[in-house]
């Protein structure tokens, strides 16, 4: 019975290391990869982005995995959801 309870004392300090890496690092990162998930499906047509090159873009039309978005007066480009870092959010003095 001794041995038994030198196994899980051996082991318990793996275990609460675990867990502290669990909510640390493993579950707030989980949290950020399904807000950016939301985000990336909710785009709509006129919202403004940036893209994970740092150009700010408006939407003109969403696909199913590209989105075409206008760069100035002129210019349209197709680009992939994936590349989408943030959605611009509108303030008042911006309006």
């Amino acid at each position: 019975m001794e041995q038994q309870g030198s196994v899980i004392g051996s082991f318990l300090p793996l275990i609460i290391l675990f867990a502290i890496f669990y909510f640390l690092i493993i579950r707030p990162q989980q949290k950020q990869q399904k807000a950016h998930r939301e985000m990336l499906e909710g785009l709509a047509k006129g919202d403004k982005i940036v893209t994970t090159g740092g150009l700010i873009a408006e939407i003109v039309k969403t696909e199913e995995d590209f989105i075409k978005i206008k760069l100035n007066e002129d210019t349209i480009v197709r680009l992939d959801r994936a590349y989408v870092a943030k959605k611009e959010e509108v303030t008042k003095s911006d309006a």
